[in-house]
């Protein structure tokens, strides 16, 4: 099985779906060969037409049984110091190479292999594949196949998202929001500062009270945070604006996150931002020029996965993989979507998340073995489930 899986991700490494690219080929390969161990196969196509989630069914099309969930996208390999070629796989030292090779296309090319076991073991419930685009920037893909499952009345019992962790359960995770906060002044001589508004300036009075709100937070921290750290994080990841030296800059822009332990915190950080644009900033700015504007893109607002004292998708990992604990982690899944429809969800998947986003990106073979190893186990559970 194991040399059968090698085989499924060298040749999804070979599809280059950076976030920014077409996902349509590597759909249409995984779409091909669910179909031949006869799943019902479905690619929902995303606005523009150039990407799609697939979700593909086995065994009876009804409520109850298990997903089997991962994204299709990778982060661009522009500007890293590869020693190999990231989109053709290279097997060194027991351990495969290549972009998503760790994130997240191994666990991909492990369910998909096993998709002739799963399909000569499924009874009553069925099982799912969603293998979706867009997880890299903002959950897009995953969100649009909620809502459409939702739309639907489709009620899955429980979901096992594949991001790497080394095959450690994983029961919770913060939520990621990610902001585009764009300043438009008025452009003027560096000579004459009373006659522009400096978008670069007011930027700045921006990222500072940002960076007020992120010590405030520290002390807002729930006392029983699992989290590492246990307060709502903030970041601010690009700061773009200016031209030269001597010239007002009419335009900048701010591209910055935060990852909430609760909602209240979220809303709290958003609140306080818009009062401040609203009360401060703008005033000041309008008073010279009064078409300046300040807006904040929302590029993507995914919840947490919330740990719940009663969770069935953590009992059957912990049976399958012999744990007798579950963690918590600070980087984002698609998970707490997929809870957002009442399932019960973990995380659990082969490679080391240290690995992810990085040059020379891999999977260590030993780490497919176990995944491998798990989903079997799976297969002889499914008639349980």
């Amino acid at each position: 099985m194991i040399d059968a899986t090698k085989a499924l991700l060298s040749e999804l490494i070979g599809f280059e779906t950076v976030s920014a690219d077409s996902n349509l080929e590597m759909i249409a390969c995984l779409a091909g060969r669910l179909e031949d161990c006869g799943a019902k196969v479905e690619a929902m196509i995303d606005p523009s037409g150039k990407k799609a989630n697939l979700f593909a069914t086995l065994g009876p099309e009804r409520d109850g049984g298990i997903v089997l969930s991962g994204h299709t996208d990778v982060v661009p390999v522009t500007d890293q110091d590869w020693h190999s070629d990231p989109f053709v796989m290279e097997e060194r030292d027991a351990r495969l190479y290549g972009r998503g090779s760790c994130d997240m296309k191994g666990f991909i090319a492990a369910a998909v292999t096993m998709a002739p076991e799963f399909a000569a073991q499924v009874a009553e419930r069925p099982l799912h594949f969603a293998f979706t685009y867009d997880e890299e920037t903002g959950c897009v893909g995953a969100g649009h196949l909620v809502q459409t499952l939702k739309e639907r009345g489709l009620k899955p019992r429980m979901a096992l998202i594949g991001e790497p962790t080394s095959m450690r359960i994983i029961e919770g995770h913060k939520g990621c929001h990610e902001y585009t906060t764009r300043f438009h002044g008025l452009e003027g001589h560096g000579s004459a500062p009373d006659l522009g508004v400096n978008a670069v300036e007011y930027a700045v009075r921006y990222v500072a009270r940002l960076l007020a709100v992120k010590d405030q937070l520290r002390g807002m921290a729930p006392v029983d945070s699992r989290f590492d750290p246990p307060w709502t994080t903030v970041n601010v990841g690009a700061f773009q604006g200016g031209s030269v030296h001597n010239v007002i800059a009419p335009k900048a822009e701010v591209a910055w996150e935060m990852r909430p332990v609760q909602t209240s915190d979220a809303d709290f950080v958003k609140q306080h931002l818009q009062a401040y644009c609203r009360d401060e900033l703008l005033p000041l700015m309008r008073a010279v020029y009064p078409d300046a504007k300040i807006d904040t893109e929302v590029v993507g607002e995914v919840v947490g996965l919330v740990p719940e004292d009663s969770n069935e998708a953590r009992r059957l990992l912990m049976d399958l993989t012999g744990a007798n604990s579950a963690e918590l982690v600070p980087f984002g899944t698609e998970a707490g979507l997929f809870q957002s429809m009442g399932m019960d969800v973990v995380v659990c998947g082969p490679g080391d998340i240290a690995q992810a986003h990085k040059a020379n990106e891999f999977v260590a073979v030993a780490q497919l073995e176990a995944c491998l190893g798990v989903l079997d186990g799976l297969a002889g559970k499914l008639a349980e489930l």
